[in-house]
């Protein structure tokens, strides 16, 4: 599996470039253009959600230049010239509402994980993945094809700490991930909301009152030294009662 693994990250920096870039046109192999109605989503997508405002400044982007970057398909079977997405959807939905005719493609030879793979891959490469959907790749590639958080840091270039706090924030009740997905706050807002105890009713107050992201982590903080003071409390009541109880037995005993 890591001997796999290894390759696949190898044919993913040929067709996506290194981590954060855009792979040159010229250099991909296989580029081919058809027409645009040739092309189906992938219905496993791991991109649920696609911006109207983004896609619209895409659309007038791709209007004015193109499609820079090719499409990665791969064969549909059992319908000859057509293609399934494995990474590229938000370009194709932006070049039809651009009214292209037809687009640049790279056709993979991909089974259904392969294809999976190398989508989830190419998404959280991408910068305008929200945290929850960038955490939910993360989750996929660690439970499904048992990426370590090391390997997939290696990958995406970023570091282990990012994709390890990336995927506490699925820890959040659903209210604050939804949130977050929305924008309505910020990750640094969502990660030091991982340190009290109630995060949507705290979410609220950031959205309601302009709450810093310092502000929380001194709620948490407060919080957490409550907490500690209550059960040091606790625990000397205990032992206070034992002690009463041990002196009892012994008057009795005596």
């Amino acid at each position: 599996m890591a001997e796999e693994r290894r390759r696949l990250g190898r044919g993913l920096a040929a067709l996506l470039g290194e981590a954060g870039t855009e792979a040159p046109v010229a250099r991909t192999r296989g580029q081919r253009r058809v027409p645009i109605e040739f092309l189906r989503p992938n219905p496993h997508n791991p991109r649920t959600a696609f911006s109207e405002t983004d896609l619209a400044d895409l659309t007038a982007s791709i209007r004015e230049k193109g499609i820079i970057q090719p499409i990665i398909v791969r064969a549909l079977p059992g319908a000859e010239n057509y293609y399934e997405i494995i990474a590229g959807e938000r370009r194709w939905r932006a070049a039809q509402a651009a009214g292209l005719i037809d687009v640049p493609i790279v056709v993979q030879e991909a089974n259904d994980q392969e294809a999976l793979e190398i989508a989830i891959i190419e998404n959280v490469q991408r910068a305008d993945l929200n945290p929850i959907e960038e955490a939910k790749g993360y989750e996929r590639l660690a439970a499904e094809f048992r990426y370590s958080q090391g390997e997939i840091a290696k990958i995406i270039g970023k570091s282990r700490a990012h994709v390890a706090n990336t995927v506490r924030l699925l820890n959040l009740p659903a209210l604050t991930r939804k949130l977050l997905s929305e924008g309505a706050i910020s990750a640094g807002h969502a990660r030091a909301l991982l340190g009290v105890p109630n995060p949507d009713a705290v979410a609220k107050r950031i959205i309601e009152e302009g709450l810093t992201v310092r502000d929380i982590e001194a709620l948490a903080q407060e919080t957490h030294s409550k907490n500690t003071k209550s059960a040091k409390t606790s625990l000397q009541k205990n032992t206070s009662d034992k002690d009463a109880d041990t002196r009892a037995m012994e008057k009795i005993l005596s």
